[in-house]
Formats: structure tokens, sequence, C-alpha cells
């Protein structure tokens, strides 16, 4: 069981669409994350987004690709720079949940679920990208037990 975190895939500008959805580039890595994650065979239970247009759409192609038993929502407190401790204290990291956000929020969820600290960055994201935060019983806090990242370098 473990909780899955993405930064939304990347966006048009707000002159191209006030709202910033993905773009088309966005969209392509989105879907190629999300094959590479099925032919994994990751398991998604619930994908949760911001609400953000770009969050939402990343959410539903991560969705149409793992089918997630619980579906899609759109959840409160994680826009960019809404309080990481506030809504990890909602988290069950067992549930095989998806987090589909923005930075720095999900940077310093990551930070503080790690290492208890949010101001500590321990893995920059990429857009589009898939990090997997689990527990092991060896270690207090959970761990970053991989990432599938659309770019090397």
């Amino acid at each position: 069981m473990a909780l899955y975190v993405v930064q939304h895939g990347k966006s048009l500008t707000k002159t191209e669409d006030p709202e910033k959805g993905l773009s088309a580039d966005g969209k392509l890595d989105t879907e190629r994350m999300a094959a590479v994650a099925s032919g994994y065979r990751v398991k998604v239970s619930r994908i949760v987004h911001s609400g953000k247009k770009r969050a939402r759409e990343t959410a539903e192609i991560m969705a149409s690709v793992l089918s997630p038993a619980n579906g899609l929502e759109p959840r409160s407190g994680m826009n960019p720079l809404d309080d990481v401790g506030i809504f990890a204290g909602s988290l069950d990291l067992d549930s095989n949940m998806m987090l589909v956000g923005h930075l720095p929020f999900l940077e310093r969820l990551v930070g503080l679920l790690v290492c208890g600290d949010p101001d500590q960055t321990v893995f920059k994201l990429q857009n589009s990208g898939i990090l997997c935060i689990d527990r092991v019983p060896e270690v207090k806090n959970p761990v970053i037990r991989w990432a599938l990242m659309p770019s090397v370098g």
C-alpha cells in the first residue's frame, strides 16, 4: 500500500488558456507516464486532485488508464501555497491514493512525510511524473519507494 504523488502535466500559458489547462506535450507526457505505471501494475484506489484545470485534466488521464476503483475527486487544501501540515493530517498512506497537484505544495508535502520537515526538499518532481511514498517496517517515516519521471537528467 502506498501514496502516489503527481505534479500536474505541462500547462498552457495564461494567455493561451486563462485556466492553464494541459498543453499537447502535457497530455502526451501524462498519457505516457500513466501507461508505464499501468505496465508495472500500479494499483491506485482513488485519485484526488486540487480542482484546478491542469490538475483535473492530469487526474482524468491517469484515471482513464489506471482505473481507480473509487474514482476521482477534487479536494480543497491542495493549492500551491496551502498548508501541507493540515493536509497531511488527513492522509492515509496505506490507501493507494494518488494526489495530483502543484508545486511547491507537493514537494513540501513529500518533505514533511519523509523527513518531518516541509522545508526539506527530498525530491524534485517533474510535470506528469509519479513519486511513490510507502512505509517500510524498519524505518520510522515513510520512504520514497520509486519514481517514474518523463525525463532523465
